[in-house]
C-alpha cells in the first residue's frame, strides 16, 4: 500500500512544478506522511484520513507564513505617479456626460474635475487622484 502513497506524493509533487503556490505541496507531504503510516496502520481509510488531516493543517498552519514571505509591496504605476502633478486641459470639461481631457507632461488623459466644475480648454489643473482611467482633477487657485 505504501506503493501507492508514494505515488501520489510523487504526483502531487510533480504538479507543484507546474503551478505558482504552495497547495498542491501540502498534499505530496500529506501523501508522505500516510505512505509513512502505511508500515504501521494497514487501514487505507485511516491512511486517507490522515492524509487530509495533515495536508488541510498544514495548508492553514503555513499560509500566514507563506502570505509574509510572498507580501510584495504595491509599485506605483505610472498612472499613480502624475497624482500632485499639474497639467493644462485641452478638451473642454462637461460636467454632465463627465468627458473632459487633460495633459500632463507628454500624457494625454481622460479626466473628471473634483466638485463636477466646468473647465476651458487651457486651464491650469491639479491631479488628485486616479479612478480608474480616469484622473480626477481640480482647478489651480491662481
Amino acid at each position: 500500500m505504501w506503493q501507492m502513497w508514494l505515488i501520489i506524493a510523487g504526483i502531487f509533487f510533480i504538479a507543484e512544478i507546474f503551478t505558482t503556490g504552495f497547495l498542491v505541496f501540502w498534499f505530496g507531504i500529506g501523501g508522505i506522511v500516510s505512505m509513512i503510516t502505511s508500515f504501521f496502520i494497514p487501514d487505507l481509510v485511516i491512511q486517507t484520513v490522515i492524509f487530509i488531516i495533515v495536508s488541510v493543517i498544514l495548508i492553514f498552519a503555513t499560509k500566514p507564513l507563506v502570505n509574509r514571505f510572498l507580501k510584495t509591496d504595491s509599485v506605483n504605476t505610472n498612472a499613480f505617479s502624475i497624482i500632485g502633478k499639474h497639467g493644462i486641459v485641452i478638451k473642454d470639461f462637461d460636467s454632465i456626460q463627465g468627458k473632459g481631457q487633460i495633459k500632463v507632461g507628454h500624457e494625454v488623459w481622460s479626466a473628471e474635475e473634483l466638485n463636477d466644475k466646468k473647465l476651458e480648454k487651457g486651464a491650469e489643473v491639479v491631479v488628485v487622484k486616479i479612478d480608474g482611467v480616469k484622473a480626477i482633477v481640480s482647478a489651480v487657485k491662481e
